[in-house]
């Protein structure tokens, strides 16, 4: 048995890597979402960064390795702070990077700011991460998984400090309107910065929960040949209003 019940190895062949990292049967393993977020991470010397949903804690160890020296990563696994603090010791940048378990930027008092804020929040309804098995506990972003975003995004605009920056993946596998709304009635500063289309497993994308958020307007997936597609995007967002 390893060092968690189920523990098994990781190795992230994105953006500096390999890496390899330690997933415990808690712990979210890192995305092509992951990938295009952690290409947009323009790190400054000095900047004070918070990674919100971190999981097994890839885009904190790629922000430290790119010259952070002080990151708080927040998941809500409850594992995470011995999970995230072994992978940080593995890949050499531990006395760089706090790990806390909890909500968002619950562990932290209201007057704390950070300079850049990645916000790598579950984001598809509850019922696809539930069917999907993508999400080790089961758990999305809310009924139409724009619900935890959203909060976050809410949260957020007295988080950044005024040189502040936030990175948000949304996609079409949930409200992805009523989330980039919510970010334009909150900043002056929304711009996207990637996008990919991703192609999402057949029988996920032919079961009754896909069709049924289809349907609903929830979701929208596109057809190519004989597969499916769901695009994703990553944004900056600055400057509360």
């Amino acid at each position: 048995m390893g060092r968690y019940m189920d523990e098994k190895y990781f190795i992230w062949n994105g953006r500096l890597g390999p890496i390899m990292l330690s997933i415990s049967n808690a712990t979210f393993t890192p995305s092509t979402v992951s990938a295009l977020i952690a290409n947009e991470l323009d790190i400054q010397k000095g900047d004070s960064i918070i990674d919100v949903g971190c999981g097994a804690g890839i885009l904190s160890i790629i922000a430290a390795k790119l010259g952070a020296k002080s990151i708080a990563a927040v998941d809500k696994s409850p594992d995470v702070v011995e999970v995230g603090t072994h992978n940080a010791q593995l890949n050499r940048v531990a006395d760089q990077i706090m790990f806390y378990n909890g909500d968002l930027f619950g562990p932290f008092s209201d007057d704390i700011q950070f300079d850049v804020i990645i916000g790598d929040v579950s984001g598809i309804p509850d019922a696809l991460a539930d069917s999907s098995g993508w999400f080790p506990l089961g758990r999305g972003g809310g009924v139409s998984g724009s619900e935890l975003p959203i909060r976050m995004l809410q949260n957020a605009a007295s988080r950044l400090s005024r040189r502040g920056r936030l990175l948000l993946p949304t996609g079409t596998l949930q409200d992805e309107a009523a989330i980039l709304d919510t970010a334009r009635s909150l900043y002056k500063r929304v711009r996207i910065l990637n996008e990919r289309r991703i192609p999402l497993p057949t029988n996920l994308a032919e079961s009754e929960v896909v069709a049924n958020l289809v349907g609903a307007g929830t979701i929208s997936i596109s057809p190519k040949g004989s597969r499916y597609f769901w695009e994703a995007r990553v944004w900056e967002i600055s400057a509360p209003v």
